[in-house]
């Protein structure tokens, strides 16, 4: 048995990868690696380091997903927006090409795009993106109206989401609407290879519940997507919501116009809002 680092209640062991075991809190519908490991990651002792070697493995796919999946992403985004975004930032960006993949296709919007990064890649991998930035998210001037978080919280332990949720707060403005991109648990219980403590570092699947426990308590409401085992809602403390909106699909069909407007950009084309479109009813 272990503690379950986000309620403290007693978790069973689920399995063991590379010599570390992972446990099951059924209250938190959390799967984790031991507590103990846990700790030792919160006083700087990974299982992986993100250095030079880490960024060597994983750049290909990181750029794979900045011109591929990660549009889709900040589309679908887009349209569950109610407030009009004038920030938007991509937490955890890595090499940071995802503006630059945001840029070719809104080109009119390039100044609304940021992306954080605190364990960036070499240098000569790096966008040159003039809102890239090496930091986390207090680096960004201003309010924060929108964001995606794509393979990051894997590789947080739940009092550094904490800290991510609590900083986050600091920069919302009510309707401030973020999409957390992981495996969750469901997706894990049908592909535990996702877990992965030395080679990609995966030390911690989410659930909405698990998510809800540490989010809640900053301001947010998190919500399911339908249909996606990997990925969820954070919304910032707006309370003016009619029963329909509780629902992502739903929001698609009564999007804000100015919102609309990033992603029908006049310099290029409409191809953007038709994903968003797509991806939000593909599942």
């Amino acid at each position: 048995m272990s503690t379950c680092n986000i309620c403290g209640n007693l978790s069973s062991r689920y399995i063991t990868v590379e010599g570390y075991d992972y446990y099951e809190c059924a209250d938190c519908d959390f799967i984790s690696i031991a507590h103990n490991i846990m700790d030792d990651i919160d006083n700087g002792r990974a299982t992986r380091k993100y250095d030079e070697s880490y960024w060597k493995s994983e750049i290909t796919a990181a750029r794979q997903r900045s011109y591929g999946g990660n549009l889709a992403r900040f589309a679908e985004l887009i349209l569950y927006a109610r407030i009009p975004v004038h920030r938007f930032v991509d937490i955890g960006t890595g090499d940071g090409h995802f503006l630059d993949a945001l840029t070719f296709h809104m080109p009119s919007s390039k100044e609304k795009f940021f992306g954080v990064e605190l364990f960036p890649p070499p240098v000569s991998e790096q966008t040159s993106h003039p809102n890239y930035i090496i930091g986390g998210v207090s680096d960004v001037e201003g309010p924060i109206e929108a964001g995606t978080c794509i393979e990051v919280i894997e590789h947080l332990t739940p009092s550094m989401v904490d800290r991510l949720a609590r900083e986050l707060a600091l920069k919302c403005v009510p309707g401030s609407i973020f999409l957390f991109n992981t495996g969750l648990t469901d997706f894990v219980r049908s592909d535990q290879s996702y877990i992965d403590p030395v080679t990609r570092g995966h030390i911690s699947i989410w659930s909405v519940t698990a998510a809800s426990k540490i989010f809640n308590r900053h301001g947010f409401k998190i919500y399911p997507l339908k249909g996606k085992t990997w990925a969820f809602i954070a919304e910032y403390n707006f309370q003016d919501l009619d029963e329909n909106e509780r629902y992502m699909e739903n929001r698609i069909w009564s999007p804000n116009e100015n919102n609309v407007s990033i992603l029908k950009d006049i310099k290029s084309s409409d191809v953007m809002y038709i994903l968003g479109i797509e991806t939000a009813r593909a599942y």
